[in-house]
């Protein structure tokens, strides 16, 4: 897919890839072999028919494709740009075994960048059943439950505790990978489906989950995400300087530190900028750091780059535009001055056995510290889930993690109640968190339906 000169946007959030032309798409599909048995199926937590859409688009019926893909996938425009589909529909795909696998992903987002272009067509809604469902947190799963829940008469109010709905995809990914327009547009669809959405409403402090069933709502679906950060507990780590990968990317993406000075909400980056970790989140961190003025990114990793969990795309993206990969090097401190962080003491690391995760433990090499001048710090080890729900939530069991006990459907300990996504699994895809969304939204219909004597 073309893109944009890596020495150009640096200086610019616009996004990185252009899509594909509509030449360009049915080319690409006409690479498909649509496989009778369609192992790329296997591979997508919501279901989406590929090989249909797939041929649709080769045959030209751009509206025929996202109909498809919109039977089962109400969010097509972000799953076609942030989804890891080289681990999950790409990686079954048999062209793959000799070639490049079919760029599902990317088929995926054009289908729905035209339909933008050409006219949304808003999915049908059954009749009113009289059902009210509250659905907590408003990421993909509350999202993807929300609307499969619409899609079924059902009333559906979505609570967000922050400004504006979106959850992690509108505080989370920046500008450049995933446009704010692109999940503004998504969200707009749900509200012309009927999906009601509160902003500004924190469950467990404005009201607790007993209050909305208090108020009528006959089931709750609880989507809160995972975005509680993790540290490192190493000394120094309250300087001045050093950043959470949570409020450095929320500052800029939800508050508009990007476009700055049109928001007055600026964030202060130096001229050396590190960044811990590994993941998706610390190359968003690493490439947004660029983006604010930064003349040095190091991304400071315990492993190698074989072992980094992020996309290899991503990790390709920050190479291009400059961020530098410390390898094998693992944080111990930090120097400050004046109160703020001025150097981070790092040990080297070398691999020994593998882990619980697979991968090869990092051993420190004992007299290896050396130290990293920076002026910026951003942690991006990871997220938890936050306490708040489950302890003003009365009969919630509580497992490892801080995530919510669920059944393979969604269902909680307490009767009504279901959870989905991070807050149930631990930090993970927004795909499967859609795949989480999309099971609860289901057992809650049947629920329902059943328990009222309903077919």
């Amino acid at each position: 897919m073309r893109e944009r000169d890596p020495r150009a946007r640096t200086n610019t959030f616009d996004e990185v890839p252009f899509g594909y032309t509509p030449d360009e798409a049915r080319e690409e599909a006409a690479r498909c072999l649509q496989c009778r048995d369609a192992p790329c199926m296997n591979g997508c937590p919501v279901n989406i028919h590929i090989p249909k859409f797939i041929r649709e688009i080769r045959e030209g019926d751009f509206r025929a494709a996202i109909a498809t893909i919109k039977q089962t996938n109400n969010l097509p425009a972000v799953c076609g740009r942030v989804c890891p589909q080289e681990v999950q529909c790409q990686a079954p795909c048999t062209l793959g075994r000799r070639f490049e696998p079919v760029a599902i992903g990317r088929l995926e987002r054009f289908a729905a960048d035209w339909e933008s272009q050409h006219g949304v067509r808003v999915p049908e809604v059954a009749p009113p059943t009289g059902f009210r469902i509250a659905v907590v947190g408003s990421g993909p799963a509350g999202l993807t439950c929300a609307a499969d829940l619409q899609r079924e008469g059902h009333a559906v109010t979505v609570f967000e505790a922050l400004h504006e709905p979106g959850g992690v995809l509108m505080y989370g990914i920046p500008e450049f990978r995933l446009p704010k327009r692109i999940v503004q547009g998504e969200i707009a669809n749900l509200r012309k489906m009927g999906v009601a959405i509160e902003v500004n409403a924190v469950i467990g402090r404005t009201f607790t989950v007993d209050d909305l069933f208090t108020e009528g709502y006959e089931a709750v679906f609880i989507g809160t995400g995972a975005g509680l950060p993790q540290f490192l507990g190493i000394p120094g780590e309250n300087f001045v300087g050093i950043y959470s990968a949570n409020e450095f990317l929320t500052r800029v993406n939800l508050m508009r530190a990007y476009l700055f000075p049109d928001y007055d909400t600026p964030v202060k980056v130096g001229t050396t900028v590190a960044v811990v970790g590994g993941g998706n989140v610390a190359m968003d961190a690493a490439r947004t750091a660029l983006r604010l003025g930064a003349e040095r990114v190091m991304i400071l990793y315990r492993r190698t780059e074989a072992e980094m969990p992020a996309r290899v795309e991503e990790v390709h993206h920050a190479k291009e535009e400059g961020v530098e990969l410390h390898v094998l090097v693992n944080p111990v401190r930090f120097r400050g001055e004046g109160g703020r962080v001025v150097g981070v003491e790092c040990l080297r690391m070398e691999l020994g056995e593998p882990d619980g995760s697979g991968r090869r433990r990092p051993v420190p090499v004992p007299g290896s510290n050396f130290v990293l001048p920076v002026a910026t710090v951003i942690v991006a080890i990871g997220n938890q889930p936050h306490p708040l729900v489950p302890r003003t939530t009365p009969g919630l069991r509580v497992a490892g993690g801080g995530t919510i006990w669920t059944d393979e459907e969604g269902a909680t300990s307490r009767e009504g109640v279901f959870a989905g996504g991070d807050i149930a699994t631990g930090a993970a895809t927004v795909i499967s968190a859609m795949g989480a969304g999309k099971r609860s939204a289901a057992a809650i219909h049947r629920s329902l339906t059943h328990s009222h004597g309903r077919p």
